[in-house]
């Protein structure tokens, strides 16, 4: 079996390290804009050579669409233009609803399946790829029904065989759910980050003051912004949506604060607590 990687980098990557621990005979094949990431790639044993990408998608049964979303979007009509018969392509982007319009009339649309594997690091790039990012996650399968029966088995056991956990949801439910469970928190972070930079002028007291707590709440504005402004525009009616409900919050807490009503402010951090029973269950499961 042959596998095209078009884009080689976190998500991409770490991909190929899982599989081909598990199918030590397929054969991988990466598509880079970068030159120097598909150098990369192959140094690291992500893919075994870099094609271009017509050469690639045409002689591949399985190809991973594995770029930043505005880049899915482009490419996915013409991977099915150009894909054999017998090939099936995936996607991995973190927005499901205009990835899966932009190909729900195309003549080959049941050789796409629309997916969200629900991992990911601040880091990005062949480097950041890692073995063990994908393994004990979630991975969401949207709009399965429209995927041809032989496509959709060969994607499901491929991330179930790697250890990942499948869910289904239609693409407006995916990215209704993300917009408060991942691409807020995003937001937050890149804000606090802002805020911090904004009035510690000083970096060397932001380093000497950081504490643990501020860095992991801080971590996920490291990520890449070419990858983090198409989610947000592709999902803008959910995302600010998010931000309003967040922000809201925001304004009940100050207001709190800045009457001094320490048992509002009291109740407001018990209540959230509760995330901490949620969470908890989840990673029980």
């Amino acid at each position: 079996m042959t596998i095209s990687i078009i884009g080689t980098g976190l998500l991409g990557g770490s991909f190929a390290l899982a599989v081909r621990e598990k199918y030590p005979k397929v054969r991988f094949v990466g598509v880079d804009a970068s030159m120097v990431h598909g150098q990369l790639a192959v140094a690291k044993g992500l893919v075994d050579e870099v094609l271009p990408f017509e050469q690639a998608v045409s002689q591949s049964d399985l190809v991973v669409l594995a770029t930043p979303v505005n880049t899915i979007i482009e490419l996915l009509p013409t991977v099915l233009d150009t894909l054999p018969h017998f090939g099936t392509v995936v996607d991995l982007g973190s927005t499901k609803e205009t990835i899966c319009a932009v190909v729900d009339d195309h003549v080959r649309r049941a050789q796409f399946v629309a997916a969200h594997p629900m991992a990911g690091t601040e880091n990005s790039g062949p480097g950041a790829a890692f073995r063990d990012l994908l393994p004990g996650k979630n991975l969401i399968i949207c709009d399965r029904e429209k995927s041809r029966p032989d496509s959709l088995t060969l994607v499901e056991s491929i991330f179930r065989d790697i250890g990942m956990k499948l869910f289904y949801m239609t693409p407006q439910e995916h990215d209704l759910h993300l917009a408060y469970v991942s691409h807020l928190s995003h937001i937050s972070a890149f804000a606090l980050g802002l805020t911090v930079l904004e009035k510690e002028k000083d970096e060397q007291t932001i380093f000497d003051m950081a504490s643990t707590g501020f860095s992991s709440t801080v971590r996920l504005a490291k990520s890449s912004p070419a990858m983090w402004a198409p989610i947000f525009d592709q999902n803008r009616q959910n995302v600010s949506q998010a931000l309003s409900d967040y922000i809201e919050f925001l304004q009940q807490f100050k207001t709190a604060i800045d009457a001094g009503d320490t048992g509002e402010s009291f109740g407001f951090m018990a209540r959230a607590n509760v995330i901490r029973r949620v969470l908890e269950g989840i990673d029980k499961k």
